[in-house]
Formats: C-alpha cells, sequence, structure tokens
C-alpha cells in the first residue's frame, strides 16, 4: 500500500510517498481502507523536527517515519473478536500513521455519521478533540457564559465556534476580513475583523476564552477576562527555531502569575466519550466539519506546505483516492 513516510527532519520536501507492507488486523482490530485524513499542526512540528519535538521522537532522525492521525473510510477487514463493526461500514477516528491506504484500528473507531463526507469526518480526531477539551474539559463551559475565540478561522477555530454555539454559549470570533462571513455562518454571535477592530481594547469581558492564535501579551489579554475567566491557550506563534511556539507559552504562563485568572495549557487526549459526542453533534447538524481543500496523497508536501503558511480556512485533507 502507498503511505505518507519521512526519513529525516527538514521542510515539506522530506515527505515521500512509499509502497510500505499492507498491515493485518489482529483478534481485536479492525482494518479499514483510509478515504480520507487531514494534516495538523502535530504533525508539523513532528516533521519538521522541532527541538523539543525529538525528545522520545529522535534527535538525528525520526524514530518512527508515518504521519498521520485523523482518518475516515471503510472497513475491509474484522479480528475474529470485533462484533461491532463489519466489512463494508463506514467508519472514522483516530490512529497513528493514517496518511496511508490503509490503517489497523483497536480503540478510536466510530460509525460514520450519514451527513458528513468522508473528507469531513476525515478532518475530525485532532481538531475537533482539542475544540471540545478546550472548551469543555479545561475550560469549564457552561450554558449561557459568553466565550471569546482568537483565531477561530482555522481548524481548531471552526470547531470550537460550533461547539461552544451547541453548548448554549455566547460566541464572539476573532478572524480575518476575508474569513468574517465564514465564521458568521458557523454561528458566532459576534465576529470581530482583527485588523480593523483591537478586541483587547473594546471594554467586552469574557468569562472563557479560547486562544488559537494572535501573540499579544498577558496584560493586553487579561483587558477582557472577568475576574473568575479561565484562559485556554490551544494555539500559539511558531516562534523560533529552539523552542518553537513554546517560548510564547512560557510568556503568557509567567505573566499570568499571581492572576485571579486560570491560564490554562494542555495537549487533547483521545476519549471514546468525546468522539461519541462529537458524532451526535454532526447528526444533529450542530457541527459541520470545515474543509478548505483536499489535495490527493501524492501531493501530501503541498498539503503540508499549506498547513505551513498558518491561513488555512478549517481543514486541510489528504485524500486517498
Amino acid at each position: 500500500m502507498k503511505a505518507a513516510v519521512y526519513r529525516a527532519y527538514g521542510p515539506p520536501d522530506v515527505l515521500q510517498i512509499e509502497e510500505v507492507e499492507k498491515p493485518a488486523p489482529t483478534d481485536d482490530e479492525v482494518l479499514v481502507r483510509v478515504r480520507a485524513s487531514s494534516v495538523n499542526p502535530a504533525e508539523w512540528y513532528a516533521m519538521t523536527g522541532l527541538p523539543l519535538a525529538r525528545i522520545g521522537g529522535g534527535f538525528s532522525k525520526p524514530k518512527e517515519n508515518r504521519l498521520g492521525v485523523d482518518y475516515a473510510g471503510v472497513v475491509e477487514a474484522v479480528g475474529k473478536n470485533v462484533t461491532h463493526f463489519k466489512p463494508g461500514d463506514e467508519v472514522f477516528g483516530a490512529r497513528s500513521g493514517a496518511l496511508a491506504e490503509y490503517v489497523c484500528v483497536k480503540n478510536h473507531v466510530y460509525p460514520k455519521p450519514a451527513n458528513v463526507t468522508y473528507e469531513q469526518a476525515g478532518s475530525v480526531g485532532i481538531a475537533a478533540m482539542t475544540a471540545l477539551q478546550g472548551l469543555c474539559e479545561h475550560g469549564g463551559l457552561q450554558a449561557g457564559q459568553k466565550v471569546l475565540i482568537n483565531g477561530a478561522s482555522g481548524g481548531v477555530g471552526t470547531f470550537a465556534v460550533q461547539i461552544a454555539k451547541a453548548l448554549g454559549a455566547e460566541v464572539t470570533a476573532v478572524c480575518s476580513a476575508g474569513n468574517v462571513e465564514l465564521i458568521r455562518s458557523l454561528g458566532a454571535d459576534h465576529v470581530i475583523d482583527y485588523a480593523k477592530e483591537d478586541f483587547t481594547r473594546n471594554g467586552k469581558r469574557y468569562d472563557l476564552f479560547l486562544h488559537n492564535a494572535g501573540h499579544q501579551s498577558w496584560r493586553e489579554y487579561r483587558r477582557v477576562l472577568n475576574p473568575d475567566s479561565r484562559f485556554v491557550l490551544v494555539g500559539a506563534p511558531k516562534g523560533n527555531r529552539l523552542l518553537g511556539p513554546v517560548g510564547f507559552m512560557l510568556k503568557l504562563k509567567i505573566g499570568s502569575l499571581g492572576a485571579s485568572q486560570k491560564m490554562i495549557f494542555y495537549i487533547a487526549k483521545f476519549k471514546r466519550e468525546d468522539f461519541l459526542l462529537l458524532s451526535e453533534m454532526m447528526q444533529r447538524g450542530q457541527v459541520k466539519p470545515v474543509v478548505e481543500r483536499a489535495y490527493p496523497l501524492n501531493q501530501i508536501s503541498d498539503a503540508m506546505r499549506h498547513l505551513g503558511t498558518g491561513h488555512a480556512k478549517g481543514k486541510i485533507v489528504v485524500t486517498m483516492g
């Protein structure tokens, strides 16, 4: 089968499409023919070899040479102990090495909602899980709260706007002028074009701030926070070659010391209950994944290059044909 492989750290050109052995499911696994996957900042940092990302992942070259986590596709075979899926079932979920024609999955495989495409379902995993857990588990979101989502037009942001609205929040979204109508169509109550308005100086305050983009200081961000607000950091500027986004995170963390507001950084974890909730939201039409563009697998370098610009609208998907 074909798979995206990288054997050295570097820019998107290090990615190659190679023939690798097709996996065979164990007794407890499902073999999925992948129809679509997607790219995320996690793949970018793994590929480029950010020094901090090399800890445990190989200092001089990657220990694991496969990329991808999100997937959607069709069950081709099942292990003898699998009773909840059968060949032909449409599924989605998360599994390492998903930028390939096949994956074997044991844990995170779920029925694909019929009202979303493979491309949409293949974009859900990391971004939607990050948005949901940032808002609920770490942000403590409650119906009626005022939520600010900075960087609302990216992969996590487009999911966050819809999830927050589905859970009863009043959503204010910050994005560029070219994305205002998109974000408004996703249900945001208020949309701010950051080039026209400095949201840190308009006098409005929020109960929860989900940060996906931007480079302001804690002092500036604190102006928009209620005394008991939560500031949840999801995304950050790429920063320098040594620390990447970690430098910005540390500055905010240090700046927030002693503040009544709680500053939180986390890495999302795949949880069955969260996947099931997201699936229900998609089935009800409350969440519809936003896909800007789909690239075929043989153009994976172009897909990663586009991701690296930092200006994607929603998710960038990779299709397997």
